[in-house]
């Protein structure tokens, strides 16, 4: 019996931090390739330390639903987790490349298959496209646009950075866009000058974050001069400065994480079977409402 756990942030303050995390849970659920399908929070209930004691299965899968290797995974999921011998050196990572650990959940006497992080898996970079598609609306969109793709950056995090440079630098190596670049809201080059940074009079903005919150609901919006208040909303496209600005907020709420999620077990040893087709198609693009 296969289970999948997905382990995430919540917020005691934001209650729609919680939902890509319950819709993407749903969706693989539905696809019958694991016997059961867990969610976990280190801010909300069900929580990490209790989690695993709800799984019943054999094999058990476990997936962080964040962006970058770091604080949250590689330290605080496997201590509220409990998986002895938990060692970052498991994973024999760069800061992007962290895969699969099998270890003892000693709370519960089994063995889990700890999975590196969703937002640095290779296919977080077809998911960042997708949601260039659901906010524009055309499947073949390329040409004449820019690309940027947004994260926080921080000092504390090296590796926060790395995920988002690396995202960048697949989909440019796709050709399929006149420019990509990676934007920072508290590192240089800053969101704050996407204007600056883009001749493109066309640009997408794809936050490589999990889930809408006052970062990707008020900070960048009112940065890149999309509203002076987001309470008042923002138009997509909006006109700064004579480009068009399209914003697609959290990427993480694109359908299409699951099947990241999916992969990510995949390569610990699941077997999801043609999950992922029936998933590509479940999760077919639709025109962004972000704004309206």
């Amino acid at each position: 019996m296969q289970s999948l756990v997905i382990v995430a942030h919540g917020s005691h303050l934001n209650p729609e931090s919680a939902v890509p995390t319950h819709t993407h849970a749903n969706t693989i659920r539905n696809t019958g390739v694991f016997e059961e399908v867990r969610t976990g929070f280190w801010k909300e209930e069900p929580s990490l330390r209790e989690v695993l004691r709800t799984a019943r299965g054999d094999d058990i899968y476990v997936v962080p639903l964040f962006i970058s290797e770091g604080y949250f995974t590689e330290q605080v999921i496997p201590r509220e987790l409990r998986l002895e011998g938990w060692d970052r050196e498991l994973w024999d990572s760069d800061g992007i490349s962290a895969d699969t650990a099998t270890l003892l959940a000693s709370d519960i006497d089994t063995e889990v298959h700890y999975c590196g992080p969703v937002g640095t898996h290779e296919a977080m970079t077809d998911v960042l496209i997708r949601r260039a598609v659901s906010v524009t609306g055309d499947d073949e969109l390329g040409e004449g646009f820019g690309f940027a793709v947004v994260g926080h950056g921080t000092e504390r995090n090296e590796n926060s950075a790395k995920a988002i440079e690396y995202h960048t630098e697949r989909i440019r190596k796709t050709g399929r866009f006149d420019e990509v670049k990676a934007l920072f809201m508290d590192e240089k080059p800053e969101v704050d000058d996407i204007t600056a940074q883009f001749e493109s009079r066309d640009i997408i903005v794809v936050p490589l974050f999990i889930a809408d919150g006052f970062h990707t609901q008020e900070d960048i919006p009112e940065d890149m001069g999309l509203t002076e208040d987001y309470q008042n909303g923002y138009a997509v496209p909006a006109t700064v400065e004579g480009h068009r600005i399209w914003y697609g907020g959290a990427v993480g709420t694109e359908a299409l994480t699951a099947e990241v999620i999916l992969e990510r077990a995949a390569d610990a040893g699941a077997d999801i079977g043609d999950a992922t087709a029936q998933m590509r198609q479940q999760t077919a693009p639709t025109t962004s409402t972000v704004g309206e």
